[in-house]
């Protein structure tokens, strides 16, 4: 397996580590959406959020929201987003999960711009359902 993530925590690749414990590690993205952006990762490699055991996610939340209040002390953004990339629909490009901290800033000129869709007679009771489904099995 080739992950540039394991590589940094090996120690075999360079970062600009900001914090790190026996579970999590955490650096600055190299190309970032703003000055900042944060990727916090766990020590040990997962695929996707999905895969990620509970004990684990866990530190993974608390160290973001210990590197969040760090990244607005000391940068003063105006906002910050927590993102997640599970899947290459969803923009994920190296397969170690993770999760953005990205300060924003009201002149940064970054915009999610989804096209939002509107449910049809009954269908949001038919999506409700099937998600309800899996749930319960």
């Amino acid at each position: 397996m080739d992950c540039i993530f394991c590589d940094i925590i090996e120690k075999k690749e360079s970062a600009e580590i900001l914090y790190e414990n026996e579970r999590i590690i955490s650096f600055l993205d190299i190309r970032p959406v703003n000055y900042g952006h944060t990727l916090v990762i766990p020590k040990t490699h997962y695929e996707n959020f999905l895969s990620v055991p509970q004990q684990d996610l866990a530190a993974l939340i608390e160290a973001t929201q210990m590197l969040s209040s760090a990244i607005v002390k000391s940068l003063a953004p105006d906002g910050f987003n927590i993102v997640v990339n599970n899947g290459i629909a969803a923009g994920q490009s190296i397969f170690h999960f993770h999760f953005h901290i990205i300060p924003r800033f009201q002149s940064d000129d970054f915009k999610f711009r989804p096209n939002l869709k509107t449910y049809g007679d009954g269908t949001m009771k038919e999506f409700a359902e099937k998600i309800r489904l899996a749930v319960t099995s």
